[in-house]
């Protein structure tokens, strides 16, 4: 009787919507900020057994541009624990009618990972639609059939800036109250929703949600989307029942279910590891060492977290073939610190450029995206991300700074704060000396030290070709006219992790003539023009991730026939968001010594604040562009 009611409860549904993919069908109210329209976006789940669970999945996406055609999906991805039993797509034009009928036979069948025998089990159905015309649409359907309940769909109402949605319905149906998933709301206020909760179905559905339009320093959408994350307290996961509340009960469980076992190396690798070390009594010592045998010895190959599961390939397999995902070198460099008696713990992390922390009261397998380790050490945690081959040992970087991360112990999981890179962290100093000949041409030298964020942006320099190189300066310093890039050296110091560029430059033309008077601008190296963009009504607050700290310093020269007009007077402010200063100091007759310092901080700030934030930009493009008149005493 209750499947009955369920298949019952989907048709009426599937009955209330219509068919009817014309474009001119689309209300005038979903188009407005819209690069694509989700018609109907709907996932209806049957839960028959702690291993057995059946999802069918229907999206139709009229696309109205270049930038929606990313909302059109047409792929799935299947293993030995999730098969895939129907999947098709429909192509149709601006008016409805039928371009194109995608079967189950055209849809190309590849490895998650082409070439690597460790993932062979792991693939994905994919058909790559080119579209010929704007607006179009795209039905795409699926089933998938799983026994790992642990990975549980989440359900986004909308997923992303610049969809509108016309019709959303997610359903769950599930046997018995020991099966019935737990659900957290979030971010629901903004939208008018209806829930049903009847004959062990849960249901959601939702009509006729406006884009949102991504505007300059929008929080990430994660924080915004009215969203349910879903997850069942009693679950099967790559062959393991579990019962979970918390992290806590997380952690034990993924460390002795999903990783015991897995970080066995044969004897041979273990003296390896034990020579490597030997002498050394440090155990940090003994991670750097072994960290950066890891980055020589083997090759990263990227595959999200959720390819394959939660469960690392062996650490004797990696070490086999010397590649791996994030789960398998994170787990190999596990497994080699343990060989020479250095602690360490496997944790998983939303990665990106993004930040995304971890729920802390909902404790699920799909959170997270990447895995990395951390390595206890005088009553701190020092990270390592295994898959980079170029970071020094305990810098992370932007991709997983600053955010929420489950660490796995023995005796539980725990969320915890990466290391984060904020405000003066990001630091760069720049110490420079330009001379301004007669010909008003210039040549010049700088000295750029970069640490933090700043120098995780940096350091890929040294090894870029010349021409990328080249190219680099000319975009960076792109208020310099004519210039050239006279040599070039870098110095990548990983213990201080400390970036150095030293730099010689000239240019042509760098001062401009008006009537007898010279003209040019004082930052030469490191003028910062960025304003964002104005909005009349802004809908949406700010979020200024990080925060950088900039200093600079310049000896400027000119000929003994050129002399220095009026200079500027010395200029401080202070905000909220930051602060400026700049002043210019004459050493003697011929030279002037050019400071400034710039901090802009991190916050989350209001949409009303915003305002202030760009006149505060402006202040400082203004001032960096800030120029100086010289007369030449021979005309």
């Amino acid at each position: 009787m209750r499947i009955l009611t369920f298949f019952l409860f989907l048709a009426s549904i599937q009955f209330s919507f219509s068919q009817n993919y014309s474009y001119s069908t689309i209300p005038e109210e979903l188009l407005k900020n819209a690069n694509a329209i989700a018609r109907l976006d709907e996932m209806n789940i049957q839960i028959e057994a702690i291993d057995k669970m059946t999802y069918n999945v229907r999206q139709v996406v009229t696309v109205l541009n270049k930038e929606g055609d990313r909302y059109a999906r047409t792929s799935a991805s299947y293993d030995k624990q999730r098969k895939i039993k129907k999947i098709e797509a429909f192509v149709y034009d601006g008016s409805g009618e039928e371009l194109e009928h995608i079967k189950r036979k055209d849809f190309r069948d590849i490895a998650a990972v082409d070439g690597f025998s460790l993932y062979l089990d792991d693939r994905i159905l994919y058909y790559r639609y080119v579209p010929t015309q704007y607006p179009y649409t795209l039905e795409f359907t699926y089933e998938i059939e799983t026994t790992d309940t642990g990975a549980f769909p989440s359900w986004y109402f909308v997923s992303g800036y610049g969809l509108s949605v016309e019709k959303s319905n997610y359903t769950i149906s599930y046997p018995s109250e020991e099966l019935k998933p737990i659900i957290k709301e979030q971010n629901l206020s903004g939208i008018a929703f209806q829930k049903t909760n009847d004959s062990n179905i849960t249901g959601y559905t939702s009509d006729g949600i406006a884009a949102i339009k991504q505007e300059s320093l929008s929080p990430p959408f994660n924080k915004l989307s009215p969203k349910l994350s879903v997850r069942l307290p009693n679950f099967h996961y790559k062959g393991f029942n579990a019962k979970i509340d918390n992290w806590k009960e997380m952690g034990i469980w993924i460390d002795e279910k999903l990783l015991s076992g897995r970080t066995k190396l044969d004897e041979g690798t273990i003296a390896k590891a034990k020579t490597l070390v030997n002498g050394i009594e440090d155990d940090l010592e003994k991670a750097k060492i072994i960290y950066q045998y890891v980055q020589e010895n083997t090759r990263y190959i990227s595959v999200q977290i959720g390819i394959g599961g939660f469960q690392p390939i062996s650490a004797v397999e990696v070490d086999r073939v010397k590649y791996g995902d994030c789960k398998g070198l994170s787990n190999y460099t596990k497994a080699l610190l343990e060989a020479v008696n250095v602690e360490s713990y496997y944790a998983v992390v939303q990665a990106g450029n993004t930040k995304v922390d971890f729920e802390d009261d909902f404790a699920d397998l799909i959170q997270g995206n990447h895995a990395i380790l951390a390595i206890p050490y005088n009553n701190k945690l020092h990270w390592i991300d295994c898959t980079s081959q170029v970071h020094p040992f305990g810098f992370i970087g932007d991709f997983t700074d600053d955010r929420k991360v489950l660490v796995v112990k023995p005796e539980g999981g725990e969320i915890v704060r990466t290391t984060a890179y904020i405000n003066e962290d990001n630091h760069q100093k720049v110490e420079g000396k330009y001379k301004i000949l007669e010909d008003l041409s210039i040549v010049g030298e700088t000295t750029i030290k970069t640490q933090g964020v700043q120098y995780d942006n940096r350091f890929g320099l040294e090894t870029d070709s010349k021409e990328d190189v080249i190219k680099h300066y000319k975009n960076a310093w792109n208020n310099i006219n004519g210039l050239k890039i006279k040599t070039y050296n870098f110095d990548n110091d990983k213990n201080k992790i400390v970036f150095t560029e030293e730099v010689t430059m000239e240019a042509t033309d760098y001062v401009s003539k008006t009537g007898e008077d010279l003209i040019f601008t004082l930052n030469a190296f490191n003028n910062n023009n960025y304003v964002p963009t104005r909005y009349r009504n802004r809908k949406m607050p700010f979020r200024i991730q990080r925060g950088y700290l900039d200093e600079d310093e310049y000896v400027i020269e000119i000929p003994e026939s050129f002399q220095f007009n009026a200079l500027p007077a010395k200029i401080a402010k202070e905000t909220k968001f930051g602060s400026y200063e700049m002043e210019v100091l004459k050493k003697n007759e011929n030279q002037l010594l050019y400071k400034r310092k710039l901090l802009i901080k991190k916050g989350d700030y209001t949409k009303e604040e915003y305002g202030d934030y760009r006149s505060f930009r402006r202040f400082i493009a203004k001032n960096d562009n800030q120029k100086i008149v010289l007369t030449n005493q021979k005309q």
